[in-house]
């Protein structure tokens, strides 16, 4: 593939977030090479995605941004422009998840980003970085929960695997990565029009998100070996209070709230392990660890059929209808457009 130019743009577009006295904006605006933040790498960003704290942040409907004006985007994929840290050079293909791009630093909804080269990680070989952002951090969170599973015991001899939030971004992947191990799979969703697209992710059984979202008994019928959670609230307290002995339960999501309303029953009686998962700041070796693994493990035809490639000003558009969990999938952001 031909290297970018690295001749830099003077002006490139970002979408861009304000707030002056309460008055909140969220516009396709053209910035200034110059304003961009520190940083010892700039990118020319060729695709981003809308996860669900971009939608968050785009939609003000959460203090997500801690610093004002922000360019939104906390996933970015592209190929370095300018260099001053030994690990790039111009020409490389690298991603962005987390560190707080989006939030405390300009991030990559955008043509250009500066960014620190160490948050970097490089494109797998084989992969575009438009599939990269078809899986995004939503993707990458996935995979992170299944090699916390299977680290803590709970692979697929251990029983069914349940996902929640399942036609999600976090719950696609999950689901058709748990899949590819040989798990069988049971997704929970509210959208039981989409049986077809869960079941061709791998899914075995669907079941409906109410059987879960509801307050529950501390304690109930044993049934997953292993649950991958995106959801929280009295969904991850259900899931936790149904978690057979010695499963695993992964936490990576607030989707219906951030209580957890769970006795300890689950924990000392069944030996039920809980786990969180932090994909903002995850250390190098596990993002390198998850990266190499979803690009041998996820199908490009199984990606391909979870993707809505949008142009930028139409994430500001999309954003509450990912809030609302309208959005089937991964949505693709192609910032040139």
């Amino acid at each position: 593939m031909a290297l970018h130019s690295t001749q830099s743009f003077q002006v490139f577009k970002a979408l861009y977030l304000t707030k002056e006295a309460e008055k909140f904006s969220a516009r396709v605006a053209q910035v200034d090479e110059k304003s961009l933040p520190e940083g010892d790498v700039t990118l020319r960003v060729e695709y981003s995605t809308v996860n669900y704290k971009d939608a968050l942040a785009i939609a003000n409907a959460s203090p997500i941004v801690r610093k004002w004006p922000m360019v939104a985007g906390i996933d970015g994929a592209g190929t370095v422009e300018e260099s001053r840290n030994p690990r790039w050079k111009p020409g490389d293909k690298v991603i962005l998840n987390g560190w707080g791009v989006g939030e405390n630093h300009w991030g990559c909804l955008a043509q250009m980003a500066r960014l620190k080269g160490d948050w970097l990680v490089r494109l797998p070989a084989g992969m575009t970085t438009r599939q990269a952002m078809a899986i995004g951090t939503a993707g990458y969170t996935a995979m992170l929960a299944v090699m916390e599973l299977e680290r803590l015991g709970a692979t697929k001899e251990r029983g069914e695997a349940l996902v929640t939030g399942a036609t999600g971004g976090v719950g696609s992947i999950a689901v058709a990565l748990l899949a590819k191990r040989g798990y069988r799979v049971v997704a929970s969703t509210g959208k039981l029009g989409e049986d077809d697209y869960l079941r061709s992710l791998g899914a075995a059984e669907i079941i409906d998100r109410k059987t879960l979202s509801e307050p529950g008994k501390p304690l109930q019928k044993e049934r997953w070996g292993s649950v991958i959670d995106s959801v929280g609230s009295h969904t991850l307290a259900n899931a936790c209070a149904q978690t057979a002995s010695e499963g695993v339960v992964a936490a990576c999501g607030l989707a219906q709230g951030m209580d957890f309303p769970v006795t300890v029953a689950p924990f000392i009686l069944r030996g039920v392990t809980l786990r969180g998962i932090n994909s903002v700041y995850a250390i190098r070796e596990h993002r390198e660890r998850a990266w190499h693994h979803l690009s041998r493990e996820l199908d490009p035809g199984t990606l391909e059929s979870m993707i809505t490639e949008i142009g930028l000003a139409e994430a500001i558009e999309r954003a509450p209808d990912v809030l609302a969990g309208k959005i089937r999938g991964r949505i693709v952001v192609d910032v040139n457009r």
